[in-house]
């Protein structure tokens, strides 16, 4: 089964942004697919509104996300989103793209 870094907003409204992650990590379970979604995991004991934790956080996403098969993106890209689509890009790691609802726009 292919692992999946699952891609999406998390700051903003928090609420609907764990949940939509929640469903994209379901739909990509769906396809056989194993999701990762390091906004969901990490945010149960780091603070992401302190400085420090996010960008713990954020480093520790992108140490996982070289060992996935692909990175699934939702919604429009934020800074940390993109950060992480551009470095999954220089690793040769597929980014698909997909709107807030997961219907797929960009394949690559």
């Amino acid at each position: 089964m292919p692992l999946v870094f699952i891609c999406s907003p998390y700051r903003g409204d928090t609420e609907t942004n764990e949940q939509n992650a929640r469903m994209y990590c379901s739909l990509a379970a769906s396809q056989g697919c194993i999701p990762f979604a390091p906004h969901l995991l990490f945010t149960q004991f780091l603070d992401d509104v302190q400085l420090e934790e996010r960008r713990l956080g954020l480093h520790m996403g992108m140490e996982m996300l070289r060992l996935c098969d692909a990175l699934w993106a939702f919604g429009e890209p934020t800074q940390g989103m993109q950060a992480e689509m551009n470095l999954a890009k220089r690793m040769g790691i597929p980014v698909r793209r997909h709107d807030v609802k997961g219907q797929v726009i960009a394949d690559g």
